[in-house]
């Protein structure tokens, strides 16, 4: 083995594609592109499209609606939370609160709250504070001697965070408005 006899291993570097060479390359003109327009620019996608015939996601019915407004709620049902008590995740004895049943693992996501639902059977009397519960969800947990409180949903900010602005515009209006009727008063 000499130094002028080293080579790398067959394959190991492959010779890049010279583009643009003219037409005796086989990649002149085009550069193997093939066309002209968006298909030979980078970037760019054409996904959905079909050569101007109306694209299949545009002539497919669509149905239903998103409610862009609706609360995003973890849901817990009685049931589970009696199966818990027995499986000692959580204690009667304090009262049970969304908290507690993140901690205990019994509830996952819902950025607006907990709410508490009637599938199940309540096997203990406990006292527990979610956002929202549903009617049959109270009166089950009232009939085993528990009591539920329903905290609610935040109110949004009024005026978009800006406090008392509505106010303050009225203010403005009604000095203008007292300024103007001194000028008329004056006038005559």
């Amino acid at each position: 083995m000499r130094l002028n006899e080293l080579r790398d291993n067959p394959g190991s570097r492959k010779k890049f594609k010279r583009l643009g060479r003219g037409s005796g390359s086989g990649k002149g003109k085009t550069s193997g592109r093939g066309v002209k327009g968006d298909k030979a620019r980078t970037g760019t996608t054409t996904h959905g499209f079909e050569g101007g015939q109306m694209p299949l996601h545009m002539r497919v019915p669509k149905r239903g609606f998103n409610n862009i407004f609706a609360k995003d709620m973890a849901i817990i049902n009685v049931g589970k939370i009696s199966a818990a008590i027995a499986a000692g995740k959580l204690s009667v004895d304090a009262p049970i609160t969304e908290q507690t049943l993140r901690d205990a693992g019994l509830v996952r996501g819902g950025k607006n709250g907990v709410r508490l639902l009637a599938d199940g059977t309540v096997d203990h009397k406990y006292t527990i504070t979610v956002t929202g519960a549903s009617e049959a969800a109270i009166a089950a947990v009232a009939k085993a001697g528990g009591s539920v409180t329903v905290t609610g949903h935040k109110p949004k900010p009024v005026n978009k965070g800006r406090p008392n602005a509505k106010g303050k515009r009225t203010e403005r209006r009604e000095k203008a408005a007292s300024k103007r009727a001194e000028r008329k008063g004056s006038a005559s």
